[in-house]
């Protein structure tokens, strides 16, 4: 087994600010608003044969997120485009993973930080799937999370924000202390949300397509582009609220995120299983596929 290289020890270089730093001296000071306070957006994406995929759309909405926990990010579409590219070529991927991030730094430690210098650093690596081929079709094994999706009222559900992940680390750590691969979370109201870090799909018996609504939750690109694919091959989708005991009704059950690429449920705790990948959801697996690397 491969020895596993903390990222703060690798070697290369990371684009920070406007400028390429080699990899180990990216480093920010430990009174930063964005720790402590988790004044801080991200985005998570995927590089195909050297292209990373939905480039711009991943970079407009890491503005719009920015602009909801109301800070304004120092470079534009355009130039983070720019800059992602450059970087993802000096880094030499050709199949890998991208964070792009911005944050506010450490001019004032408090709650009110209006004018901290706002920070943005992206960097890439080499990365495999996330899940392997085989995990992705015989199916993970989830259990119900702990805790709830907040609800519109009480935190930024559109923004791709770090605090909104705390809730994601402590379910999914619980979950695998348990034996299980990941946690499914409810949201506020007690219906169906996500996975700790992908959108939820269903195959239902009368071969819709069901996911829940993005009310609460990040309406994922994966997820987006998940849509646009069934739709094509003429599938019915149905955006609404599912009740939990409703994954009873499905044939098949899947998660999409830009880590998870489309990834097949295998079981819920011990109420319910989807032992056999639908044709649907392996159709679906193979498009993606083609598109991501066309």
């Amino acid at each position: 087994m491969n020895e596993i290289i903390p990222f703060d020890q690798r070697d290369g270089f990371i684009w920070y600010n406007g400028k390429f730093v080699e990899w180990k001296d990216a480093k920010v000071h430990v009174l930063n608003h964005g720790l402590h306070y988790a004044s801080c957006v991200f985005e998570g994406e995927r590089i195909y044969n050297k292209k990373i995929f939905k480039c711009d759309e991943h970079s407009t909405r890491l503005h719009a997120s920015a602009k909801i926990m109301g800070f304004k990010i120092p470079f534009s579409v355009e130039e983070l485009n720019k800059a992602k590219k450059e970087i993802s070529e000096k880094q030499n991927i050709v199949d890998g993973y991208m964070r792009a991030f911005a944050w506010r730094g450490s001019e004032k430690m408090a709650v009110s930080a209006q004018e901290n210098k706002i920070h943005v650093a992206i960097a890439c690596w080499t990365w495999p799937p996330y899940y392997s081929e085989e995990s992705r079709r015989a199916g993970l094994k989830l259990k119900f999370a702990r805790y709830k999706r907040p609800s519109p009222e009480t935190a930024p559900i559109a923004a791709k924000a770090a605090g909104l992940y705390m809730i994601c680390t402590i379910s999914k750590h619980e979950a695998e202390r348990e034996g299980y691969n990941d946690a499914l979370m409810l949201d506020y109201r007690g219906l169906l949300a996500e996975a700790t870090g992908a959108n939820l799909f269903l195959v239902m018996k009368n071969g819709e397509l069901h996911t829940p609504l993005p009310d609460c939750f990040l309406n994922g690109i994966t997820r987006l582009t998940v849509i646009d694919l069934a739709k094509k091959r003429g599938i019915k989708i149905v955006e609404r609220h599912i009740k939990p005991e409703e994954l009873s009704d499905a044939v098949d059950a899947f998660l999409t995120g830009s880590a998870a690429e489309i990834t097949r449920i295998g079981s819920v705790e011990d109420k319910f299983h989807y032992p056999t990948p639908s044709q649907i959801t392996l159709d679906l697996m193979s498009d993606y596929n083609q598109l991501v690397r066309s």
